[in-house]
This record gives structure tokens, C-alpha cells and sequence, in this order.
């Protein structure tokens, strides 16, 4: 079985997901530099509000994880740029 691990890098941003539905909120995304978006996650992390992951808004990383539709689940990462 190939490895399914991905290595995605870009920008760190929080967009409003899912408009007009009851699961809309405004969620912690990584854009690549296509334009891909996808919602982070960390593997036991709260799908709606994970302090952790919105620490790293406004940086530029490459992470580590799963793709699973449109979520990126990441167990590791890497800053490459902050705009602290």
C-alpha cells in the first residue's frame, strides 16, 4: 500500500467554510500557492476551534498528514515564515 502522508506547504489563513450551513465558521485554512485551500486539522484536535492551529495564522509552513476531501489532517509541521 503506497504511503497515503502528504507534504503540503503554503499560507495559513482563516476563512469563513461551509456558508449558509449549520456547520459555517470561520476555520483555519492552508492556502498553497495554486490556490488550494484546504481545512486544517490535527489528529484529535477540535474540528471548530483548535488553539494550536490558530497560533499559526499568518505563517507560511509546509506540513505534514492526511488529505481527506478537503481537510488536510496534519500531525507535523514546519514554520517557515511568520508574520508575527
Amino acid at each position: 500500500m503506497p504511503d497515503q502522508t502528504k507534504r503540503i506547504s503554503g499560507a495559513v489563513l482563516r476563512v469563513q467554510v461551509a456558508a449558509g450551513s449549520k456547520s459555517e465558521h470561520a476555520a483555519v485554512v492552508l492556502q498553497t500557492e495554486s490556490g488550494q485551500q484546504y481545512i486544517l486539522r490535527r489528529p484529535g484536535g477540535n474540528a471548530f476551534r483548535d488553539r494550536v492551529l490558530e497560533k499559526l495564522v499568518g505563517a507560511t509552513i509546509v506540513g505534514c498528514g492526511l488529505v481527506s476531501g478537503k481537510t488536510f489532517i496534519m500531525d507535523s509541521w514546519t514554520v517557515e515564515d511568520n508574520h508575527d
